[in-house]
């Protein structure tokens, strides 16, 4: 059963469109995880589903509720986690999920327990009366996941959560994620890392100039990259004329080139490995080594925009 629907939705920016006539579902109890280049309207569409910005045509539902009409019942729904850390430094840990709190109407006795619930759940429990001013990022973030989720919302979209901070905080936010999904929080995930994505999502969009692409579980995602590998080869030299003759070869799909090593995303490795060696030989290439790699999602995602995730 669908939580969140969106219909044709349209969303322009001085005329440009961001994003195009998107129609998508997210399954109550899921992890869904929406990823794309940078401009592929990832953001713009998070923006309207948590009514931060309308959408110019198309109809968007949260819980049966539509956003334009019942904006705010939508928010009670639902929790944010934004890109950009969203918590008041001049306040205590406890103040600024306290504050979050009082937005959805919590007091009292009621209150006190959610904001410890909260900080416990992001392990900040032990610095509550602390200033995020002595956080490092990974802790703010995680603050800011204790303030998203104060109200228990149904939904939780977390837009980027684990940029720029350290190994053992990520690993506590994809774990927190996971927590939350198991106590029945559908979640709404985009991230630049692939990693993250394959390994707590349960279905996965990905978007491009504004629409939606390729849309399934990992598996589903994978049989489209039947016949497609990955080929490293370490060769010398490597010419600019051979990189030129690999790129013009029918079925080599993507060339990207190292110091001493090309890779190539190629439709067959089985019945076009000989064509490359054949270029190869023509340009008087030693090869040191060559692997063929198994397709993965990176790859589709890879084979599907052009363009490389961190782009």
């Amino acid at each position: 059963m669908s939580i969140i629907e969106l219909k044709q939705v349209l969303k322009k920016y001085d005329g440009k469109t961001v994003v195009d006539h998107l129609t998508l579902h997210i399954d109550r109890g899921e992890i869904f995880g929406l990823v794309g280049p940078n401009g592929a309207g990832k953001s713009t569409t998070i923006k309207m589903i948590s009514t931060l910005i309308p959408q110019d045509d198309g109809v968007i539902r949260v819980g049966q509720l539509d956003v334009k009409k019942d904006p705010l019942g939508v928010k009670k729904k639902i929790g944010v986690v934004p890109q950009e850390i969203a918590i008041f430094e001049s306040l205590t840990a406890y103040e600024n999920v306290a504050f979050f709190g009082k937005l959805y109407g919590l007091k009292g006795s009621e209150l006190k327990r959610r904001v410890d619930e909260a900080l416990e759940f992001a392990g900040l429990l032990d610095r509550k009366h602390a200033k995020p001013k002595t956080f490092s990022g990974g802790m703010k973030r995680r603050l800011n996941i204790a303030c998203s989720i104060i109200h228990q919302p149904e939904v939780i979209i977390m837009d980027e959560p684990t940029v720029g901070i350290d190994p053992q905080s990520r690993n506590h936010i994809l774990e927190s994620v996971k927590k939350l999904n198991k106590q029945g929080t559908t979640v709404i995930y985009t991230s630049h890392y692939m990693e993250e994505v394959s390994a707590i999502c349960n279905r996965i969009g990905i978007m491009d100039h504004g629409r939606l692409i390729a849309v399934g579980t990992q598996e589903e995602l994978r049989e489209r990259m039947v016949g497609q590998q990955k080929v490293i080869i370490r060769a010398s030299p490597i010419t600019p004329a051979l990189i030129d003759d690999l790129r013009k070869h029918p079925k080599v799909k993507q060339v990207t080139t190292g110091e001493l090593t090309i890779e190539l995303l190629i439709s067959s490795s089985q019945f076009y490995l000989q064509d490359i060696l054949f270029i190869l030989s023509e340009h008087q290439a030693y090869i040191h080594s060559m692997t063929v790699e198994e397709p993965d999602l990176e790859k589709l995602f890879l084979s599907l925009t052009g363009k490389s995730l961190r782009d």
